[in-house]
């Protein structure tokens, strides 16, 4: 997989040149009090100030921009809990295009509303990220349209690995990494970038216990077909697509999977929120729970923790808030 990880950092590198000025290089932040609890030097990538709110508009923006003309035309689909869906309607109407999201029909209104006030045509269907995957990618074809894959496409996943090239340029003695684990395309764009660089780098795959398909199936050898709970962090929720490049990806970058539970999760975004002052979603929650529970490993070393996304709807922060 040396190979795999030299050529998506080498993709990265490119799709980094080619979105400038179409998103925001968003802050890395290092948190006083998060540092001096941990006894770390710890960084917070802030993507929940991204445009959209997400990381995801990083590999919308590029896989449309690799997009032909023709093709641009032809229209777009996608398939999304919700940042993703937000993220390809935002790049769509920067460019021009047009096209449908499809989202699952639990996903919260927050997010739908987002992907609306970009113009994006809203489409429910499923229950599960990768049965709506599914239909999504069923519809483009039988209507002759581009299908945009929240993860599994190489051009997505340089896009994501953008974020990586501006932490190695932001802290280039940095230690490791916190990453929340959906689709695996965030984690395996970044941390090809960063391994490529030095593959001391340690790279954490964060997810909820209650959808770890990643992690479960990195240490099967093989991908899933598994149920997953309901859990706080919808944005990494739901299944992976059979034969998924990000799964090879993810068995190469990817260090030690931790899995955190909802309490985890809810007392770190509880924390953050109160130290930080800025609202997160349920995946950056992950994330942040996944740096706390690696407490004792990380002493003296320079983190980063990808801050993924900031939408989150009203009804489940306050349950948030009000749950401890």
């Amino acid at each position: 997989m040396k190979n795999s990880i030299e050529q998506t950092a080498t993709a990265a590198a490119t799709a980094a040149v080619r979105i400038t000025g179409q998103i925001e290089r968003t802050e890395l932040a290092r948190s006083d009090a998060f540092s001096d609890d941990l006894g770390a030097n710890v960084y917070f990538k802030l993507e929940n100030l991204q445009t959209t709110g997400s990381f995801k508009l990083r590999g919308a923006t590029h896989r449309l921009m690799t997009l032909t003309k023709d093709e641009l035309a032809k229209g777009c689909v996608a398939a999304s809990s919700g940042n993703h869906g937000a993220a390809v309607a935002c790049a769509m109407q920067k460019l021009g295009a047009t096209g449908v999201i499809f989202v699952p029909e639990q996903t919260s209104d927050v997010k739908v509303d987002k992907i609306r006030s970009y113009g994006g045509n809203v489409q429910y269907f499923g229950t599960d990220g990768l049965d709506t995957e599914q239909h999504a990618r069923e519809y483009a074809e039988r209507n002759g349209m581009m299908y945009l894959s929240p993860y599994n496409d190489e051009q997505v996943i340089a896009g994501q690995g953008t974020c990586g090239v501006e932490i190695l340029e932001q802290l280039p003695d940095v230690n490791a990494v916190f990453i929340a684990v959906g689709g695996g395309g965030l984690i395996g764009g970044v941390g090809s970038v960063l391994k490529a660089e030095n593959s001391e780098i340690k790279v954490f795959g964060c997810q909820p216990e209650a959808s770890a398909v990643m992690a479960h199936s990195v240490e099967a050898g093989e991908i899933l077909d598994m149920p997953s709970a309901a859990t706080l962090s919808d944005g990494t929720a739901g299944g992976i697509e059979s034969g998924a490049i990000t799964f090879p990806l993810n068995q190469a970058v990817v260090d030690e999977f931790v899995l955190v539970d909802e309490e985890q999760i809810a007392a770190a975004m509880r924390l953050y929120m109160g130290r930080e002052r800025q609202a997160i979603e349920g995946a950056a929650g992950v994330a942040v729970a996944g740096l706390l529970a690696k407490k004792e490993e990380i002493s003296g070393q320079n983190i980063v923790v990808i801050v993924c996304g900031g939408n989150i709807a009203e009804d489940k922060l306050d349950a948030v808030l009000n749950s401890r």
